[in-house]
């Protein structure tokens, strides 16, 4: 699957995603994400992690679109992936801490990880996320 399609391959129930997707690094062919969260809509976006205690190790929320996001009223840090429409990520915010705002001007998806797993998944700018 074309990496630029990678959020499509989220919300399309008609794509050949995997049944469980999870989130590739092209460069490594590593996961950085087994189990991937969607929030397409602007509830969900809204809500994004608002009152959840954290966000279990290998998990992404996905936030689409969206360029910037805040953890205000949150009760834990987290990193924060800022993705072109083609998966290329754009912007790395490690370890946001509660009560402050990110942001990547031009990005069109927040991918939000529990603090760490960034580092964990050996993502760096410029690399390319794909669904595999």
């Amino acid at each position: 699957m074309p990496a630029r399609h990678f959020l499509h391959a989220l919300a399309s129930p008609v794509n050949a995603a995997p049944s469980r997707p999870r989130l590739v690094i092209a460069r490594t062919g590593g996961a950085l994400a087994d189990t991937i969260e969607l929030a397409g809509d602007s509830v969900a976006r809204r809500r994004g992690l608002l009152g959840r205690d954290g966000l279990a190790p290998g998990t992404a929320l996905v936030i689409a679109p969206c360029s910037a996001v805040h953890t205000f009223g949150m009760r834990f840090s987290i990193d924060v992936i800022f993705a072109a429409r083609d998966g290329r990520v754009m912007k790395i915010a490690r370890d946001v801490l509660p009560r402050r705002l990110a942001a990547a001007w031009g990005a069109f998806a927040a991918i939000e990880m529990a603090a760490g797993e960034a580092g964990r998944g050996d993502v760096e700018i410029g690399d390319v996320i794909h669904v595999g």
